[in-house]
């Protein structure tokens, strides 16, 4: 009875949240504001209020949910000029300091501050916004109040420009300013600054650069407004200034607020920051791309060379065509549609017609129906094309397009997408508050309705209508597609393009220091200026972590709960295989994982689990094609995968287990066809397939195509995996199929002469198949509704009978040591580094574990991003513990100065030993941890460390007390016995990839991944 009670107060709560009787009728003013219209939208559970501020303009959108993880954006339209970056560096800088807040720096200094899931800010193509999540009311008004301080009122110093934006300095200036101790190197000028470096870490990436120089091309009106390093020296001050005086401004604003908290209280505090200001005339306008009413336009650039792609196959081409206005929502819908039935899939007629035929590898990253500007683009692309090949891509596409016009389409393959949706719908997430933001802002932006954006159901219905008139997509295909009104766009290899990028900075650098030798009367005095302004910097940075940081607002570790709600699952066994039960509210779905451990996994088979996870992908079974395949995957699921996967044990970091993990989502009804597909894609697809090879090859190339941008966009995180592989088992195993050893692999199979037919990794890849389902190590997790555990325990018992029950068995083999070396060099073609380093420290269950994760906490908020990101110049660095692998590190990312970031993380450990740590700096570390830890959860995590890992609900209990509990001297001690001792011992492991130069010397391991075909 109370519990019937309890959900029925829920019930109330809810209905007051979305109920339209509780906020002010359209007209009526409230807080300033005045409310425009509302919309109640059932089918998400959620009502709108658009108000807008009476005394600015000011739009505000506020979407009432019965949820309690809240959501704020505060944003502004930002066409950028010109191609200087001034948006990007803008939206940096704000966040160095306001008049509120007149500390360096106070959105970083924040983040351990604050309880928010969520936070941060975005450079888009022609706006910027700024925002956060957070379940806790106190942590909600306090990052408002900080995030409309900086964006309104920004302090923005000169520093803060040369800081984040760019500036020429010395190389080392401490160095350089040390008498008689100064190399050479040390006092060269060079551009620095963190968006310039991080924006040559971008022009890096091939992909990136494909893309952006395509938007150059469709939309020269737009420019580049992330900033092309090129351009970003030519960035003034006073230009900065002035574009936040004229974009920045409440008229030129858009606002939006999610959740369960009082729309009344938000109101209150916008109308206070917004009332100081007096109207403006807003930036209304939306760039539009350029007319192709004239006919067929070409367009050819040149970017870099992959290395390891297959050398003849470097073009990237694509054809393209305006559509109509975004604002059309159910118009720009069926567009997407009819973009995923064209080329979604193996089995869609682009890809079988453009790539399976052999044009290229891959998609091209501009590929599909954009729907981000004013005005929709359709583009088909592809990389990875030969040069003979770059002038048959348009007419091939225009046969394949010509061809499906006169053919028609499958009203099931509709169905499919559509069912699709419904789940997405049925799905829920924690951070659905986040996903409507970003999804709403960028078409608000540009004029699109985001009421409109929001009526999910209508859309549907204004699309079946359409469709009922017959011949509808067919329509949009004759109104948009089957015409030359195009821009065929081309990246061409150049074997230079590097070596032209350096030429042209060394020569912009020198322009520069002439100017300035000009100004300053002489070369010495410039350079002088230039060391001058380098140290006084260095300075000002060095006060960052000394300041008082009392203005910042924050919470505080007694508001912490020291117990959690504990999740109950159920286990118990079906048919004798151990079956975890998470029951729950699941909106009718049912989320099903499966584990078959296996033991003693020969390595040269672990390493093709990632191709074989691709291949079933892919190949079709011996009486249903992929395309049949794909089609029922997405009419009776919400996806299936089938992957690689290893664990530790959470009671001894040195033991890992391994084996092949099953996922599936499906409504409740269509678990056991679920099932099927999971099996029938396992057991029966057809490796014998004379098309077997070629599609192999096909996923290889695929693979391989652009896997140095893969690589740059979380090179990081490679060099950490990389770094880790010498320590544990665990991460060795993981490295394998997930690192840069797994790059190599499949690169040099992709690298394999044409007339190779794969015959033995075929049949490695059959080995697989017949135990990836086999043996009596199969362990299930299912997680729905009480009142589908019935049909579903006989769905899983039908699953399992009919499943090989034949053993699986493997010959013991010697366990792999970690002998890798200290330290790793992988020289790679980026402009910037990226660097890991890892040290072994104690499995989960250990005391010790917690204060290692404050540690890293204090170490990358009180030493790291100071010294490397605001110092260093790169984009990101700092310090973090794995708690359940037992392994401790450091990683910079897009770091222009690796030997400095180097010597920085060796004397991390000894810098926190001496540190004398004060109450509040782990009162902060301690609230960074539980960020993470409470943040909201989606239903089908919830048991899954469990299920995964073996990590009880009391071992989280456990865990969480001495983390509250963690003190100062804990700290030191752990900095001292697992970072000082264990360096001086030569026990860490060390990796950074990018370009090789004199300070890689013979004490660095260099490890080549220019593979091209060798074994």
């Amino acid at each position: 009875m109370l519990r019937n009670a309890t959900n029925a107060a829920k019930g109330a709560a809810k209905k007051a949240v979305t109920e339209l009787s509780q906020y002010p009728k359209p007209g009526e003013k409230l807080h300033g504001f005045t409310l425009v219209r509302t919309k109640h939208v059932p089918e998400l559970e959620l009502t709108a209020l658009h108000l807008q501020h009476d005394k600015t303009g000011a739009d505000y959108l506020h979407i009432a949910r019965d949820d309690s993880n809240n959501v704020f954006s505060i944003g502004f339209k930002t066409n950028p000029p010109d191609d200087t970056g001034v948006p990007h560096i803008l939206e940096h800088t704000t966040l160095c300091g306001s008049e509120k807040y007149p500390i360096r720096d106070p959105f970083f200094k924040m983040l351990p501050r604050t309880l928010s899931n969520f936070m941060n800010a975005f450079t888009a193509s022609d706006h910027t916004f700024y925002p956060f999540a957070t379940t806790n009311a106190q942590d909600f008004q306090n990052l408002m109040s900080v995030y409309m301080d900086a964006t309104l009122h920004p302090l923005l110093k000169k520093t803060d420009f040369t800081q984040e934006g760019w500036r020429i300095g010395p190389e080392n200036p401490r160095a350089a300013a040390a008498e008689g101790e100064a190399k050479p190197e040390d006092s060269k000028l060079v551009f620095k600054g963190v968006v310039y470096n991080e924006m040559k870490g971008q022009m890096s990436d091939a992909g990136y650069l494909f893309y952006i120089r395509f938007q150059d091309s469709m939309f020269p009106s737009i420019n580049n407004s992330g900033g092309d390093p090129q351009k970003i020296t030519d960035l003034t001050y006073e230009q900065l200034k002035n574009f936040h005086a004229e974009h920045y401004h409440p008229s030129n604003a858009k606002v939006l607020t999610y959740g369960d908290m009082p729309l009344a209280d938000h109101l209150k505090e916008v109308d206070a920051r917004l009332s100081v200001f007096e109207k403006i005339k807003a930036d209304l306008e939306h760039k539009r791309p350029i007319d192709l009413s004239g006919g067929p336009r070409v367009v050819t650039v040149f970017g870099p060379v992959d290395p390891l792609a297959d050398p003849d196959k470097q073009y990237k081409t694509s054809v393209s065509w305006t559509t109509g206005e975004t604002s059309d929502v159910i118009e720009s819908f069926s567009l997407s549609i009819l973009e995923k039935l064209l080329m979604d899939g193996y089995g869609s007629p682009i890809y079988k017609g453009l790539i399976e035929a052999g044009l290229g590898t891959d998609f091209s990253p501009n590929a599909g129906y954009d729907s981000h500007g004013a005005v929709g683009i359709f583009s088909v692309g592809l990389t990875g094309v030969q040069a003979t090949n770059v002038e048959k891509v348009k007419g091939e596409v225009q046969k394949i397009l010509q061809d499906i016009r006169q053919k028609g389409f499958d009203r099931s393959k509709i169905d499919g997408y559509l069912h699709q949706l419904e789940l997405g719908l049925k799905h829920k997430t924690a951070n659905f508050g986040m996903g409507i933001v970003q999804r709403l802002k960028s078409s608000w932006f540009k004029g699109t309705d985001p009421f409109d954006s929001l009526a999910w159901n209508d859309v549907v219905r204004g699309f079946e209508t359409r469709m009922a008139e017959g011949g509808y997509l067919e329509g949009l295909m004759d109104k948009y597609l089957m015409n030359e009104n195009t821009l065929t766009f081309t990246m061409a290899p150049s074997a230079t393009y590097g070596e032209e990028l350096a030429k042209e900075e060394d020569e912009r650098l020198a322009a520069k220091i002439m100017e300035a030798t000009r100004e300053a009367g002489g070369e010495s005095e410039a350079r002088s200026f230039f060391a001058q302004r380098e140290l006084a910097l260095l300075e000002e940075q060095g006060k960052s972590n000394t300041q008082d940081l009392s203005c910042l607002p924050t919470v505080y570790v007694k508001d912490i709960p020291r117990e959690k709600e504990r999740i109950e699952v159920r286990n118990d066994k079906t048919q004798g295989v151990e079956t975890q039960w998470r029951e729950a509210p699941t909106n009718g779905l049912t989320y099903f994982r499966a584990i078959n451990k296996l033991e003693n996994l020969p390595d040269e088979l672990r390493a093709l689990i990632p191709l074989f996870t691709d291949a079933i992908m892919r190949l079709g079974t011996k009486d249903m094609t992929m395309e049949q395949l794909e089609d029922m995957i997405k009419l009776k699921t919400g996806g299936i995968s089938i992957g690689y996967h290893s664990t530790v044990s959470p009671k001894d970091f040195h033991q890992a287990s391994e084996g092949i993990a099953l996922r599936g989502m499906a409504l409740d009804r269509n678990v056991p066809v679920m099932l099927e597909l999971i099996q029938k894609l396992i057991l029966e697809t057809n490796f014998d397939s004379p098309e077997a090879a070629k599609h192999i090859r096909q996923l290889l190339e695929a693979a391989s195509d652009g896997v140095v941008n893969d690589i740059a966009s979380s090179g990081h995180a490679y060099a950490r995996r990389a770094a880790e592989a010498g320590l544990t088992r665990d991460a060795w195993l993981t490295e394998q199929v997930a690192g840069l050893t797994q790059v190599k692999l499949i690169t040099s199979l992709a690298g394999r002469p044409d007339t190779d037919r794969y015959d033995d990794i075929i049949a490695k890849l059959k080995q697989i198949q017949q135990f990836a389902l086999a043996g009596s190590n199969m362990r299930f997790a299912l997680t729905c509704g009480s009142d589908s555990v019935g049909t579903n325990t006989s769905a899983l018992a039908n699953f399992n009978s009919s499943r090989p029950s034949e053993a699986v068995s493997f010959p013991a083999s010697r366990t792999q040591t970690s002998t890798r070396d200290i330290k790793a060099f992988y020289p790679l073609p980026y402009q910037v580094y990226y660097g890991g380093l890892a040290l072994p420290t104690v499995s989960y269950t250990h005391a010790d574990v917690a204060p290692l994760q404050i540690l890293s906490q204090l170490l990358t908020h009180k030493h790291l991003h100071h010294e490397i990101r605001e110092k260093g110049g790169a984009y990101g660095g700092g310090a973090y513990m794995k708690g359940l692998e037992g392994l401790f590190g450091f990683y910079s990312y897009r770091d222009p100065n690796p030997q400095n970031t180097l010597s920085i993380i060796r004397n991390a450990g000894r810098w926190a030993v001496d540190k004398q740590w004060e109450d509040q700096d782990l009162e902060e570390a301690k609230i960074s941890v539980f960020q993470g830890i409470d943040a909201p959860k989606s239903v089908n995590t919830e048991g899954m460390d469990q299920f995964v890992a073996g990590i009880t609900e009391n071992m989280k209990q456990k865990r969480r007390v001495e983390l509250l509990d963690v003190t100062k001297d804990q700290v030191r001690e752990a900095a001292q016995k697992y970072i000082v001792e264990v360096l001086e011992k030569q026990a860490e492991r060390v990796v950074f990839l990018g370009k090789k130069q004199e300070w890689v010397d013979g004490t660095w391991t260099v490890r080549e991944m220019n593979v091209k075909g060798e074994e």
